[in-house]
């Protein structure tokens, strides 16, 4: 996981800005993106992400910019790489090491949102990754997630339209708080603090996975958070303006 810190961009995307759709000098991003690859020792395909979760499956002459939120591998020395500033990074791997796969998950994303097939990229993801792997597909304890940086909930103020796309998830009402900025509101005004981690915690866990390492965001604890570390990470709810920083899977 790359911070915002070691790299060439300056004003707003100071210094390690990954994202070429942000507004910064594309020659920097280029520059950024090679410092970046080189610290990995791999090739990074970063992806154009849409906010859905249509699904790249990566080899060695899959271009950067291709359109998805979900890519996944079976080759070794190229990274599975998602670019964010407040969403968050999914990283997944099988026991055996044999695929590796990593999803883009904001709001609209995890729920599944817009998507045709109404599958949000956790679902999307497992699948994918239990076609690689068919010995895997019936038996989702033999993957290994880790969650990375994302905006916490005590600042991911969203509208009551967030937390009913996610009603039909059981249990998801528990990972959404009243905003107490927003006390006396009408019910169709009212707003929420959602946990993002938390919700793609639930996700994952009811599809059987059940190791699940990084972001232990809690709802006043601010380590893992975009929005309240302004030294380390971007934030675009924070910025308005920000680079990107990226999360990134590979099997050497």
């Amino acid at each position: 996981m790359s911070t915002r810190l070691g790299g060439y961009s300056a004003g707003p995307y100071e210094s390690l800005n990954l994202g070429n759709h942000v507004g910064d000098d594309p020659v920097l991003v280029d520059k950024n993106r090679e410092y970046h690859q080189k610290l990995m020792g791999n090739r990074s395909v970063y992806l154009k992400q849409v906010h859905q979760s249509g699904v790249v499956v990566l080899d060695p002459a899959t271009v950067d910019d291709s359109a998805g939120d979900v890519c996944l591998t079976i080759h070794k020395n190229l990274s599975c790489t998602i670019m964010v500033a407040d969403c968050l990074p999914i990283l997944i791997t099988n026991r055996q090491g044999t695929q590796v796969g990593a999803a883009h998950a904001g709001w609209r994303g995890l729920a599944g949102v817009d998507c045709l097939d109404g599958l949000g990229v956790v679902e999307k993801l497992l699948i994918e990754l239990g076609k690689l792997a068919p010995h895997c597909a019936g038996n989702q304890h033999q993957w290994l997630a880790w969650l990375g940086p994302c905006i916490g909930p005590r600042y991911f103020e969203v509208g009551e339209e967030v937390r009913e796309a996610f009603l039909a998830t059981p249990q998801a009402t528990d990972y959404f708080k009243p905003s107490p900025a927003r006390e006396g509101l009408g019910a169709g005004e009212r707003k929420w603090l959602a946990n993002l981690a938390g919700l793609a915690k639930l996700k994952l866990k009811q599809r059987g996975v059940d190791t699940i390492l990084g972001n232990d965001l809690g709802a006043n604890g601010d380590d893992w958070c975009t929005f309240a570390n302004p030294e380390l990470f971007f934030s675009h709810r924070r910025d308005k303006v920000s680079g990107r920083m990226a999360a990134s899977i590979w099997m050497t």
